[in-house]
C-alpha cells in the first residue's frame, strides 16, 4: 500500500472512487473509507452496548440506526477535516455485523420480537435436538437454533414469520430492498452445502418435515435470505436507504453494495486468512478462532462451528462468548484508583502499563484463578455467567499475576475448542493471525495467545482497522476489473509486505498456560456455585 498525498486522496474521494465499509461490532460501530489501493484513508465510530431486556441480550432497532448514522457522520467529519472535501458518493459499500442471533419480521416488515443476539445462551434444548436431527453441530448462537427454540417454547409470533435474518442482513435489506447475505454470514444461520454453495437443502427439508405437525404456513426456504458469494453485486443503495444511512440527504443513491458478511468473515479477510492452513483469532468482547480446513472433520463436535470463508471454503470455528470484558472492568477500576490518588493516566497508557506487567508474572499466574464469565459460556456448559476471582491462601498474589490470570482466563474456553481441532482432528495451521482489542498492547496479546494456542501468532500492520476494513475490502473486491480473480489472489496483492513478524510460543509461557488451564477446568465447580448462589 503506497502513501498518497492528501490532495490526491481528496480528489479520489470527490470523484467517488473511495470504498466504504461499516461493521456493527458488539461494543462499537466502525466506518472505514479505503482508497483505490485498498488502504484506509478515513474512519469514524460510535460506541454502543447491548441491553439486558427481560433476560434477553438485545440492541433496539432505533439504536442500530442511530449508531450507524453517528458512525457515518463521524467518518464524514474526518474526511472534511483531513481532506477538505464533502463525502457525497463512493464506489461501493459493504455492511458487516456480529454473526448469528435472531431477527424475525412479518410480511409487512414489522419486527416480531426484539433482536436476540449471539450472546444469549437460551437455546440449549434446540441446539441439542437439531444437532442430533441434522448430525451436524448447531451451536446455540445460530439463527436456526433460536428459531427452533421459539417453536419449542410455543411462542406466538413464529407462525407470522415472513423473513429471518441477522443484523447485517437486516441493515442491507433496509438499504437496498434485497433479502440476502454473504455465504460466510449465511453459514451461521443454517448449515451450508459446500458443493452447492447454498443452504443444505436436504437438512432444510428434514427440518420442515420435523415441524410439519406445527401447522406453519411457511417453509424454511421461504423465510431464509438468499445466499450470495464474495465478489457478486448484492443490490444498490436506494433513495430511502441513502437517507437511512445519511439523514442529511447528501449521500447519493445508486451505490452498489457487496453481500453483507458477519464479523467472522470480515475477520478472515482483514487478516488474509481465507486459504487452507491459515487461521485467525479475533479477540475482543468475545474470542473466536477460525481455521480454514483441508478436509471435513471426522465427526460432529458440539463445541465446533462449521462455517465458511466469504468465498465458500469450510472453516472450523472455536468460539467463546467471553474474552476482554471482565479485565476491561478491572482495568477501569484501577483507573479509578489512580484518579483518586491524583494520577493522570490516559486509557491507552493505563492498559499498556498494566498489561505489560503480565509478562513479568509467574508462568502459571502464581496459583491465581479467575473466570471472566460476563455471560454464559457454551464451551464449558454454562448458560449464565458470574465474573469471579479466586485464590488459595498460599497463592502468589501480585499485581502482575493478577493481570496475567485475567489474560489467561480470557483464552481458556477458546483453548477448550482448539484442543478438539488441533489434537483430536489433527488440523494443521502454519500460523495464527490475530486482530482485535486483545492485541492492542504491543507484544502482550501475541505472546499470551501464542502460549494459549502453542502456535506462532502474527499481527498485520493493518489489523487494527478490523472488520470494517475487512468488509470494505470485500466491497472493493466486488468492483475488481478482472472478474476471474479469486479472493485469495486479490488479498495477496492487498497484503503484500504488511505481515508483521510472528511471535513464537515461549516454552515457559506454554507450560504455565497448561498449568493454569488445568486449574481452570478443575475450578469450574466454583463458577457453577457462583451462578447458583448469586442471582
Amino acid at each position: 500500500m503506497k502513501n498518497r498525498e492528501p490532495s490526491e486522496i481528496a480528489a479520489l474521494i470527490q470523484d467517488g472512487q473511495a470504498v466504504l465499509g461499516i461493521e456493527m461490532g458488539s461494543t462499537r460501530i466502525k466506518a472505514v473509507l479505503i482508497d483505490s489501493d485498498n488502504a484506509p484513508i478515513a474512519s469514524g465510530g460510535h460506541g454502543w452496548e447491548n441491553t439486558l431486556d427481560d433476560g434477553i441480550w438485545t440492541y433496539p432497532l432505533g439504536e442500530v440506526w442511530s449508531g450507524i448514522q453517528s458512525s457515518f457522520a463521524d467518518l464524514r467529519k474526518h474526511v472534511q477535516e483531513h481532506y477538505d472535501v464533502p463525502l457525497q458518493r463512493v464506489k461501493a459499500i459493504g455492511f458487516s455485523g456480529m454473526m448469528h442471533g435472531y431477527m424475525v419480521f412479518d410480511a409487512e416488515g414489522n419486527q416480531l420480537v426484539p433482536f436476540r443476539t449471539w450472546r444469549n445462551n437460551m437455546t440449549a434444548q434446540a441446539s441439542e435436538e437439531l444437532s442430533d436431527l441434522f448430525e451436524h453441530p448447531i451451536p446455540q448462537r445460530w439463527s436456526i437454533a433460536h428459531l427452533y427454540q421459539a417453536i419449542l417454547n410455543e411462542e406466538e409470533h413464529v407462525g407470522r414469520i415472513a423473513h429471518m435474518t441477522t443484523v447485517a442482513g437486516y441493515v442491507h435489506w433496509q438499504l437496498t430492498g434485497e433479502k440476502l447475505m454473504g455465504i460466510g454470514e449465511a453459514s451461521g444461520v443454517f448449515p451450508i452445502d459446500i458443493t452447492q454453495q447454498d443452504y443444505n437443502r436436504s437438512l432444510a427439508d428434514r427440518f420442515d418435515a420435523h415441524i410439519e405437525d406445527r401447522g406453519f404456513e411457511w417453509k424454511l426456504k421461504d423465510i431464509l435470505p438468499q445466499v450470495v458469494g464474495a465478489g457478486e453485486q448484492a443490490g444498490q443503495l436506494t433513495a430511502e436507504g441513502a437517507l437511512l444511512l445519511d439523514p442529511t440527504g447528501k449521500l447519493e443513491a445508486g451505490i452498489p453494495l457487496c453481500p453483507p458478511e458477519g464479523d467472522a468473515g470480515t475477520g478472515m479477510v482483514a487478516t488474509n486468512s481465507v486459504e487452507v492452513r491459515t487461521g485467525n483469532v479475533s479477540a475482543g468482547t468475545s474470542v473466536f478462532a477460525m481455521l480454514v480446513l483441508e478436509k471435513e472433520l471426522s465427526r460432529a463436535h458440539p463445541e465446533i462451528d462449521l462455517v465458511t470463508t466469504p468465498d465458500g471454503k469450510l472453516v472450523g470455528m472455536a468460539h467463546s462468548n467471553n474474552c476482554t470484558s471482565d479485565y476491561d472492568a478491572w482495568i477501569n477500576l484501577f483507573g479509578e484508583a489512580a484518579e483518586v490518588l491524583g494520577l493522570e493516566l490516559s486509557t491507552p497508557d493505563l492498559y499498556d502499563k498494566l498489561l505489560k506487567l503480565a509478562l513479568t508474572g509467574d508462568p502459571d499466574c502464581g496459583g491465581l484463578l479467575s473466570y471472566g464469565y460476563i455471560s454464559g459460556e457454551h464451551m464449558t456448559g454454562f448458560s449464565e455467567g458470574r465474573p469471579l476471582f479466586a485464590r488459595s491462601s498460599d497463592s502468589n498474589f501480585t499485581l502482575a499475576n493478577f493481570i496475567r490470570s485475567h489474560l489467561f482466563t480470557a483464552l481458556c474456553a477458546l483453548r477448550t475448542g482448539l484442543n478438539i481441532l488441533m489434537d483430536e482432528e489433527q488440523v494443521k495451521v502454519d500460523d495464527i493471525r490475530g486482530h482485535g482489542g486483545f492485541f492492542k498492547t504491543p507484544e502482550v496479546g501475541q505472546r499470551i495467545m501464542a502460549a494459549a494456542t502453542g502456535t506462532p501468532v502474527s499481527i498485520l500492520e493493518t489489523a487494527g482497522e478490523g472488520g470494517a476494513w475487512g468488509i470494505a475490502l470485500l466491497a472493493s473486491y466486488m468492483t475488481r476489473e478482472n472478474r476471474d480473480e479469486s479472493l485469495p489472489d486479490f488479498l495477496k496483492q492487498v497484503f503484500a509486505g504488511s505481515m508483521g513478524e510472528a511471535v513464537e510460543p515461549d516454552p515457559s509461557d506454554v507450560a504455565g498456560f497448561d498449568q493454569f488451564f488445568e486449574r481452570y477446568h478443575k475450578g469450574l465447580a466454583i463458577e457453577r456455585a457462583a451462578v447458583e448462589s448469586l442471582p
